[in-house]
């Protein structure tokens, strides 16, 4: 039995026009649309459906209410194990299977999630070798060029959850996530059991000192996975020259300390951020989980530091106990008052 990524995230709009210009800018393949859904596929034929509100294929019975993700489905590796996760699932709470396979169901704390077994696309990466000094790894040979990004695979989603113990509670006791990493006052870090991502989801906490955040269950981005750092600009220049903005809360492009990944938000008309990543860090079952202060985690660097980044960060992680695997809001860092 295992979960094995993200099969489909559900979005909720106000404008399907403007989400198609947008993510077929950014990279997605619009598979179909019609004046009140929209449907896009990464390479691995993970999808987005975007759907404008009141339309009769959005959850019902969700607690989020803005826009953004409103249902994510995960994929499950083989029907056998999607029987044994429905039947940890209908012991807490009820379900209902849809014509196209998808077990839908409501958390206890309000969100949609979705099941279904299917398997994704193969998609194989082949980065430029890069040279170091002392190391050549490209003789005669130059990088490759390339015009655009075609995101890979959806990676990862993030909510702001108004408990976050009951949230990681669900994903890890009925679902089978593993804790990766805790970053304190912010959330936590799951992986899915079937994947060696760091994480499949980012649990916040809703209440954590961060913009945006208002105590409720409410989606905050969506990761697509490119191949290297080449890729990740070249998508930010190809939105540049569309005229898109990055909004107010521009870090521009940079590295997460946590997880390693390079990273690039890019706010978007379907509510929330999206995402562009890579080398993000892979794991497996003997990862030990990290606890981490929550300024010091966020990155490694950024291009458009902001001015309550420029002190310098403070060492603080270390590797959780057995006891401490679970949420500790305890002192919070604010990342908007990290220079204070």
């Amino acid at each position: 039995m295992a979960i094995i990524g993200i099969r489909r995230l559900t979005w909720m709009v106000e404008d399907v026009d403007a989400c198609v210009r947008f993510f077929s800018d950014f990279g997605l393949s619009l598979i179909e649309r019609d004046a009140s859904s929209a449907l896009f596929e990464a390479a691995d034929g993970s999808q987005s459906l975007f759907l404008t509100k009141g339309h009769s294929r959005l959850p019902i019975g969700s607690a989020q209410t803005t826009r953004g993700v409103h249902e994510c489905v995960w994929a499950v590796d083989d029907e056998i194990g999607l029987k044994r996760l429905v039947r940890r699932i209908e012991a807490v709470v009820p379900t209902v299977r849809d014509d196209e396979g998808i077990v839908h169901f409501i958390t206890p704390f309000g969100q949609a999630i979705g099941l279904q077994v299917w398997r994704p696309r193969a998609v194989f990466g082949a980065p430029t070798p890069q040279n170091t000094v002392g190391r050549i790894a490209r003789l005669n040979q130059p990088r490759k060029w390339i015009d655009r990004a075609v995101p890979k695979r959806t990676h990862h989603c993030v909510w702001t959850f108004p408990d976050v113990e009951q949230a990681v509670a669900f994903y890890r006791d009925v679902l089978g996530f593993r804790i990766t990493d805790i970053q304190k006052g912010f959330g936590i870090y799951m992986r899915a059991d079937g994947c060696y991502e760091h994480h499949n989801v980012f649990l916040a906490d809703a209440h954590a000192p961060m913009p945006g955040f208002n105590g409720t269950l409410k989606f905050h981005h969506a990761n697509w996975e490119v191949e290297d750092i080449d890729e990740l600009m070249v998508a930010k220049n190809f939105l540049d020259r569309r005229g898109y903005s990055f909004g107010d809360w521009n870090w521009g492009f940079g590295r997460h300390r946590l997880t390693s990944a390079a990273f690039l938000y890019v706010p978007c008309p379907a509510g929330g951020e999206a995402e562009y990543g890579a080398d993000c860090d892979c794991v497996d079952d003997s990862w030990k989980p990290r606890i981490w202060d929550g300024a010091f985690g966020t990155a490694i660097y950024i291009t458009n530091l902001p001015d309550f980044m420029k002190s310098e960060p403070t060492w603080d992680v270390r590797y959780a106990g057995a006891h401490e695997l679970h949420y500790h809001p305890a002192e919070p860092r604010p990342l908007v008052d990290a220079a204070e």
